[in-house]
């Protein structure tokens, strides 16, 4: 293995699945150097390649960043000939991704127990919306139910939903889940020597992602819950940004309309340096309901009116300027996703990244959350062409010959 090579290489995906949820486990699978086959349907391919296209040029960034380092084949699954095709790729293939419903895999064969017979060493990963098992196996979901389902949509003591959180969030953290079971059913071939059948959802992703509050609600005594130390001071009313429970663990609006959070779950430790940022107030430092960490959580209410005001007479960055330069407090910015886009840190790390694209030139696109000493992940190749590596694939995957390949195109099997 060369020392840039990713922690992938060598594992070959057949990556048979739409949208996001299934796509972006494969491109995070590509992304580690995986090579990974996306098994397209051939009358229209996967419908996100219309996905947020720009209608002048039909770039997609969603399809994009959702199918980089991907080879495309374009295969007619309604013909036996097609179905084989994939089955071919399948029996010396390490992973197998799908997200369709159940009843399509098993109607086309190409489902884990009929795959696996080919090849007993085979990791297939199936991605759904409310899990494998139970009475929704085969429900229809996409992202938005995700989050509902889940309880993400509503906060405690909310009445009413707010404004949805961003668009494919389930999907995005049930890609995660995929391939996070994906790189744990390779590890235990190696160790065991067996393939399996992998399954996430929608669901159990962001029920996973929900994980401290949920554990609170399931995890009681007498029918009563632990209670947050901030919720403790709020006198039974919900707690929300108005009346936190803890006026330093909350979020302000600045001047110009940006916000900045904090984060002092002890605030002793840093009152003095926040008075002196603030210029020492006659309103915070005169107050006794102000004076201790106790006193200001009892007080939270009339404390976040108080900071409401002072924050309300400059603009964040300069806010951030004047806090970060007293002391080292757990302040920081309330990101748009135009600001974490040129976040120093984002780009610092790679969050953020740049790749040149033989069509669209250079471009950033979202990067890679863990970083790797020896074995980085990197953005091998763009997003592919429909069908672009059909011949590729056929030829050197397969070992077809050309007279195969004019005849699975005449039979329009092919693209």
């Amino acid at each position: 293995m060369s020392p840039a090579a990713g922690p992938l290489e060598g594992v070959r995906v057949v990556d048979w699945t739409i949208w996001q949820q299934g796509p972006v486990a494969g491109a995070m699978l590509g992304d580690l150097g995986a090579d990974v086959i996306k098994i397209e349907e051939r009358r229209g391919g996967d419908s996100g390649r219309a996905m947020l296209a720009f209608p002048d040029t039909g770039a997609s960034p969603y399809f994009e960043v959702n199918n980089r380092n991907k080879r495309s084949i374009a295969v007619d699954l309604k013909k036996p000939e097609g179905v084989a095709l994939v089955r071919g790729l399948a029996s010396t293939a390490d992973v197998f991704l799908q997200n369709f419903r159940p009843p399509v895999a098993e109607g086309l064969g190409l489902d884990y127990a009929t795959l696996r017979a080919d090849n007993p060493r085979l990791v297939y990963a199936s991605a759904s919306a409310f899990g494998p098992r139970g009475p929704e196996r085969s429900a229809r979901a996409y992202d938005f139910l995700g989050q509902a389902r889940s309880g993400l949509l509503l906060r405690p003591g909310d009445e009413e939903l707010g404004p949805p959180a961003d668009g494919g969030l389930a999907d995005q953290m049930g890609a995660i889940m995929l391939a996070y079971g994906v790189l744990a059913a390779l590890v235990a071939r190696e160790r065991h020597g067996v393939g399996q059948q992998v399954d996430t959802s929608l669901l159990g992703s962001m029920l996973a992602l929900r994980g401290l509050p949920l554990a609170l609600s399931l995890m009681t005594q007498d029918g009563r819950r632990a209670q947050s130390p901030f919720a403790k001071h709020s006198a039974g009313a919900p707690v929300g940004r108005e009346n936190p429970g803890n006026p330093l663990w909350n979020h302000y609006r600045c001047a110009g309309g940006g916000w900045i959070a904090m984060a002092m779950v002890q605030s002793d430790p840093h009152w003095a340096n926040l008075l002196h940022a603030l210029g020492r107030p006659e309103a915070l430092t005169g107050d006794p309901r102000f004076a201790d960490h106790v006193s200001r959580c009892e007080n939270a209410r009339a404390c976040v009116a108080v900071l409401d005001g002072i924050f309300a007479t400059a603009p964040r960055d300069a806010w951030l300027e004047r806090l970060l330069a007293h002391g080292d407090m757990p302040i920081t910015a309330v990101n748009t996703t135009e600001d974490v886009a040129d976040d120093p840190q984002a780009v610092a790390n790679e969050y953020v990244t740049w790749f040149d694209h033989p069509a669209l030139g250079r471009v950033r696109m979202p990067g890679f959350p863990v970083t790797l000493s020896e074995t980085p992940a990197r953005i091998r190749r763009q997003a592919p062409e429909f069908g672009e590596h059909t011949e590729d694939i056929l030829l050197n995957d397969l070992g077809l010959t050309w007279e195969d390949i004019t005849g699975l195109r005449d039979r329009e099997v092919i693209l």
